[in-house]
């Protein structure tokens, strides 16, 4: 139904957890598949696990615009960027530091920033493209202990609906995914703050945890052209967690 044969994706945060799975998923579709973060041996096996096609693997810090900068020089134009490159950490409002404030937001921000901002500078996304940005249902809550995290999201949800605006003439379209909790080694190694446990926490999830595979199916149709009438839209993807 999606056809993506030969489409190229530029996939971040691809080394592990979602942004692996998303590669994964990709590359079955049939597209070429450009995966990007900080550990190369970890993003190779990945391009290890692809179907056979034209993957290719880059390792550098997207919060360092000299890096983006050289990455980007080096490519040709992506049908569809996905946005995914992120961490974790939750921590009391009390505890926060310019140091923990500068290392979520660089990470799960200013990277996409940077980086999205050297693929339209640089003409590097084809018309009628396709912008997928990785955020977070807690940027729709507050939940206590993820204020910097949940702020850091919505920042990309709100980033994310400038962009669609601003590319609407050309035709490329810009979504987000506000998933809830998908099982992941990131999220199985989560400080958990309330103190309550991830087999206490799912119980408020009418349809259970995620998967990763539950994001990249949502990501395939957004890079598709099945979604060509969908652009500056949070898309809610959480298992019924918000229906309470």
């Amino acid at each position: 139904m999606f056809s993506l044969q030969d489409k190229r994706f530029l996939v971040t945060g691809g080394s592990s957890g979602i942004g692996r799975q998303i590669s994964i998923h990709l590359g079955q579709q049939g597209a070429q598949v450009t995966l990007v973060g900080r550990n190369l041996e970890r993003l190779q096996n990945v391009t290890a696990e692809m179907k056979d096609g034209n993957h290719k693997c880059f390792s550098f810090d997207l919060t360092k615009q000299n890096e983006v900068a050289a990455f980007i020089k080096q490519q040709i134009p992506f049908d569809g960027i996905v946005f995914n490159a992120g961490i974790v950490d939750y921590l009391p409002i009390k505890f926060m530091s310019d140091e923990k404030i500068n290392k979520v937001f660089d990470v799960n921000f200013k990277g996409a920033v940077l980086l999205c901002q050297q693929l339209i500078k640089n003409k590097l996304i084809t018309k009628g493209g396709s912008l997928v940005f990785i955020s977070s249902i807690s940027s729709k809550l507050g939940i206590p202990g993820t204020a910097l995290y949940a702020a850091s999201k919505a920042a990309i949800c709100a980033y994310s609906k400038v962009v669609a605006s601003e590319l609407a003439a050309q035709k490329i379209r810009a979504n987000c995914i506000c998933p809830g909790i998908v099982i992941t080694p990131m999220t199985a190694n989560a400080e958990d703050v309330s103190t309550t446990s991830l087999e206490d926490a799912e119980k408020e999830y009418p349809l259970g945890y995620g998967r990763p595979e539950d994001v990249s199916a949502l990501v395939t149709y957004l890079l598709s052209d099945e979604s060509r009438w969908m652009t500056g839209t949070d898309l809610i993807l959480d298992g019924g967690l918000t229906l309470k």
